[in-house]
């Protein structure tokens, strides 16, 4: 018996001022899954989780999400001001009332229960990270999305995290879009990579994780383990504007 998908995307395409965004791009996140969307800057990934989230209309294409589904969305980076005194309990619950014992409980989930009546100005880039994970999970998520949720965190703190947010998946059932800008770096507990670069260059199981010995001399083995480098073969490749260049075939000079 098939599980109903949490999220659809179907071809979509963007164009903005002539610049082709994304094109026909497909993309599935089903129940428990995580999902790695992985890519260069530029490569149309957190455009196309706008689009996701509604944020922003597709030129062509669908966007499904299932009828009632609750999603909570950890964006790239949030800035506060230093003018603007703010509590980490009075930041989580803007635009999402909840009680002191439900922050509470949200950040001790996350593993960051002793931020809670501090200023968000004073609190680590980690701390900010695990903050805004918390947010997101007051919704009670059926669909996590995560843009760059190792953003401004250091190689340890990175480790943390990914296995945060494969426990989440674990306890929660919830299906997972995460996003990294990092082309060599997912998690080793993703189900299913997309490589984006304005449209979908590849896209599988990590089971396709390299294990070249200097990969394994780089990250150690046990950090090998848990990152995965996932590798692709293209069968054409990109022109400075990200355009597709299709591959010469073999001929006179094979």
């Amino acid at each position: 018996m098939s599980v109903e998908p949490l999220l659809t995307v179907e071809n979509v395409n963007l164009t903005i001022r002539g610049n082709p965004i994304l094109q026909q791009v497909n993309l599935r996140v089903s129940p428990g899954e995580i999902v790695a969307l992985i890519g260069p800057n530029g490569a149309g990934k957190s455009t196309l989780v706008r689009i996701v989230l509604g944020l922003m209309r597709a030129d062509h294409g669908r966007v499904w999400l299932k009828p009632g589904i609750r999603v909570g969305y950890m964006p790239q980076r949030l800035t506060v001001s230093d003018t603007l005194p703010l509590s980490v309990q009075r930041f989580i619950t803007l635009g999402t009332p909840a009680t002191r014992a439900r922050v509470r409980t949200a950040l001790e989930e996350v593993g960051a229960p002793q931020v809670l009546d501090s200023p968000v100005q004073a609190i680590s880039g980690g701390e900010m990270q695990r903050v805004l994970l918390a947010r997101a999970l007051l919704r009670e998520p059926d669909l996590l999305v995560l843009d760059e949720p190792i953003q401004g965190v250091d190689l340890n703190g990175q480790y943390e995290l990914y296995d945060l947010i494969s426990g989440l998946r674990q306890r929660r059932g919830c299906g997972i879009l995460m996003v990294s800008h990092e082309l060599h770096l997912v998690m080793a507990t993703t189900d299913q990579v997309l490589c984006l670069n304005r449209h979908v260059c590849c896209s599988g199981h990590p089971d396709h994780v390299a294990r070249d010995p200097a990969y394994l001399e780089l990250f150690g083995r046990d950090g090998a383990q848990r990152l995965a480098i996932y590798h692709h073969h293209h069968n054409h490749r990109h022109d400075l504007h990200g355009a597709v260049v299709e591959a010469a075939e073999r001929g006179a000079h094979g």
